[in-house]
């Protein structure tokens, strides 16, 4: 595999776990106000993007993954990151429905990468 192959999605999952703490990661923190929530969460979405906007520029400029591809694939990496932090950090059960819906993405990016000639 070449950078251009591993970079993105290293990238992704990063930007990701990134973000699931910036979402989410102020429900743990329920005495807090709105206007500091936001606040923290605007302040670890930078990050996020420093993460996703290249990544996503590697994948695409150097013609490794298609536009859609990088989508499909970050809808799965951005699940699967958050079904770890829902179990560790939110303490809520991985439901079955939860994973049937994760074999479904998982067969969107199996789809997103079949060569279309």
């Amino acid at each position: 595999m070449t950078p251009n192959h591993l970079l993105p999605p290293l990238m992704l999952i990063g930007s990701n776990i990134v973000m699931t703490w910036a979402w989410y990661g102020h429900l743990k923190r329920p005495g807090w106000a709105m206007w500091m929530a936001i606040l923290v969460s605007w302040g670890i979405a930078f990050f996020e993007y420093c993460l996703a906007v290249p990544a996503n520029r590697i994948g695409y400029e150097s013609g490794t993954y298609t536009g859609q591809q990088l989508k499909v694939m970050q809808e799965v990496i951005t699940l699967s990151v958050f079904a770890g932090f829902s179990v560790m950090v939110l303490g809520e059960p991985l439901r079955w429905t939860y994973l049937a819906a994760m074999g479904c993405l998982v067969a969107a990016v199996v789809f997103i990468f079949l060569p279309v000639d």
